[in-house]
């Protein structure tokens, strides 16, 4: 895992989750929050279990105000990208408009190879369902970003319903999007009441979910 890792993904593809579960089980100093889009599933909501966790979390609203969703995002959200001390996790928003936030940001970049840029995939979201539409997302990520794309997220679920044959279905997917683009597939994600059970040695490092923000409606 690089210094800095820019999770990016579909509205609902669970960028945010995994962006929560990276940081606690790495041990990363910063989570930057940049969805300013879409108020929903978002890590501001976990302030306390990064506080716990000792991860100093930047967001958009006002402090001590949980439901002030405002538009923009703290200055704060610049630090790692200048203090090359510091690890962090960027959460980005799921549409053109909110990957489009990062650009402020690129023009205090020092050292490209300090940076992970990753795709997070489910093929059960419409948007991401085959090799065509996921090569198309991804496409328009590094057009509006100029960063390309260093790695990719198998996301593969259906909640409470997935199976090994689904994440594996996703696998094989990503891994001809893998091989047309020559990145890797660095995750694949697997839920923790599932983990056990699934035998298949999946590609990438599993990354064992815990749901910290939809636990409450799932």
């Amino acid at each position: 895992m690089r210094r800095i890792t820019i999770i990016s993904g579909h509205y609902g593809s669970g960028k945010s989750e995994i962006s929560a579960n990276l940081a606690i089980q790495k041990k990363i100093d910063y989570l930057v929050d940049l969805d300013i889009i879409n108020p929903y599933f978002r890590t501001r909501s976990l302030d306390k279990l990064f506080e716990k966790n000792n991860i100093h979390l930047v967001e958009s609203t006002v402090k001590g105000m949980l439901g002030s969703d405002l538009p923009y995002v703290s200055g704060e959200g610049v630090i790692p990208f200048v203090n090359p001390n510091i690890t962090a996790i960027y959460d980005l928003g799921g549409t053109e408009n909110g990957v489009r936030v990062l650009i402020q940001f690129l023009d205090r970049v020092k050292d490209i190879n300090e940076i992970d840029f990753l795709c997070t995939v489910n093929i059960f979201r419409p948007e991401t369902s085959d090799v065509k539409s996921i090569l198309q997302t991804i496409s328009m990520y590094e057009a509006v970003t100029q960063l390309k794309i260093t790695g990719l997220i198998n996301n593969t679920n259906l909640i409470k319903e997935t199976t090994e044959e689904d994440i594996i279905r996703g696998e094989e997917i990503l891994k001809e999007v893998s091989k047309k683009l020559n990145i890797p597939i660095l995750y694949t994600v697997v839920e923790e009441n599932n983990n056990q059970s699934y035998k298949y040695i999946f590609l990438g490092e599993r990354l064992v979910l815990t749901r910290y923000i939809a636990k409450r409606w799932l």
